[in-house]
C-alpha cells in the first residue's frame, strides 16, 4: 500500500525536477539572487520553479489558440517544414509527429478502430488498426467486403505493414486505439484494462418456474 505511494510521489517530483531544468529558462529576465537560494549561487527556489512552469503552460495554450487563426497556422507550418530540414532531429520529429496524428487526427487515414487478424499465420494473432473500409478494385475482384488494416511493427508502430482482410476474419475489439498503440510501443507488457461487459438478467429469467 505504501510502495505505489512512495513510487507515485517520487515519480512526480521527479517528472517536476525534469521539466524545470526547461521551464525555469524562463525566468531569465529575474536577477539570479532573487530567484535562486543562496544569494544566486544555489538551485532556483522552488516556488519560482513552480510559476515558471505555470507560465509555460499558459505559453503552450496561447500558442495552441494561436494556431487556430490563419497567420498561426502559417507560423505552425513554417516551422514544422524547418523542423523536418534538420539532419537526424527530423527522423525524431517525423515519428513522434506522426504518432500524434495517428491517436488524435480525425481524417479518414487515421486509425479508426483497433482489431485483431491472423497474421502472420492462422492461429497466431497480431494486433492491428483499421485504415479504411471501402477498397475499390481490390474488393470488387475478389468478390468479398475487405477492410484495410495497418499492423505495426514494435516498438515504433509508424512502421508496419497494410493488409487487406475480408470483414469476416476481423475480430473487432473494444481497445481504444490510444491504448493499443500503446501495448505495441511498449512491447505488450503494459496490456489495456479489460472489462468484459455482461447483460443483466431479465427479471422473468431469473424468477423460478414455481414462482
Amino acid at each position: 500500500m505504501v510502495l505505489p505511494v512512495v513510487l507515485s510521489v517520487w515519480l512526480f517530483v521527479w517528472l517536476f525536477g525534469t521539466v524545470a531544468n526547461f521551464t525555469d529558462k524562463l525566468l531569465f529576465f529575474l536577477p539570479r539572487h532573487f530567484t535562486r537560494s543562496q544569494g544566486g549561487a544555489g538551485p532556483v527556489l522552488w516556488y519560482w520553479s513552480l510559476l515558471a512552469f505555470a507560465v509555460a503552460v499558459l505559453l503552450i495554450a496561447g500558442i495552441g489558440r494561436l494556431t487556430r487563426l490563419y497567420v498561426g497556422r502559417r507560423l505552425v507550418e513554417g516551422f514544422d517544414a524547418l523542423l523536418r530540414r534538420v539532419p537526424l532531429f527530423n527522423k525524431i520529429y517525423s515519428t513522434i509527429k506522426q504518432v500524434n496524428d495517428a491517436i488524435t487526427s480525425d481524417k479518414k487515414t487515421a486509425f479508426k478502430q483497433a482489431v485483431l487478424l491472423e497474421y502472420p499465420r492462422a492461429g497466431c494473432y497480431s494486433l492491428g488498426f483499421i485504415t479504411s473500409e471501402q477498397q475499390g478494385e481490390a474488393q470488387a475482384k475478389t468478390g468479398q467486403r475487405l477492410l484495410g488494416v495497418f499492423v505495426p511493427t514494435t516498438p515504433n508502430p509508424t512502421s508496419g505493414f497494410i493488409v487487406l482482410v475480408p470483414e469476416s476474419q476481423v475480430l473487432r475489439l473494444d481497445m481504444p486505439v490510444a491504448e493499443g498503440i500503446k501495448f505495441v510501443m511498449t512491447l505488450g507488457s503494459v496490456p489495456p484494462e479489460y472489462r468484459p461487459q455482461t447483460a443483466p438478467v431479465p427479471a422473468t429469467a431469473a424468477a423460478s418456474p414455481g414462482a
